[in-house]
């Protein structure tokens, strides 16, 4: 039964400009893996993120680390949950897809539960 459905867009040059007007953001975003992509690719997972919130209903206030956006060896993103919300989220499949092109990101997710 599908829980919840997320999507969120982000313009990659605002989002560059946030990241140079505020350079702790990145740090406070994205997870040390993450956060050697190149913008395009953070915009997009900043974008996972969000959408992930959207799906969940805000039924979860997680910190932005405890969920991982990681590429698996067929380039699929899928996340990696850790802290608080692997723990709420535990027995749901999270659906994630990816995607940047003509200066935005975007991300949709699905939360199942099995």
């Amino acid at each position: 039964m599908i829980e919840g459905i997320g999507i969120d867009v982000v313009d990659i040059s605002r989002f560059q400009e946030s990241l140079d007007r505020t350079p702790a953001l990145r740090e406070k975003l994205f997870t040390s893996r993450e956060a050697s992509l190149p913008v395009a690719s953070l915009a997009a997972r900043f974008a996972a993120k969000e959408a992930l919130a959207k799906a969940l209903n805000a039924r979860y206030v997680f910190a932005w680390h405890d969920c991982e956006v990681v590429n698996e060896e067929s380039g699929r993103p899928a996340f990696i949950f850790t802290g608080d919300i692997a723990e709420r989220i535990d027995g749901s499949i999270v659906h994630l897809t990816l995607s940047h092109d003509a200066g935005i990101a975007s991300a949709m997710v699905i939360v199942e539960r099995a």
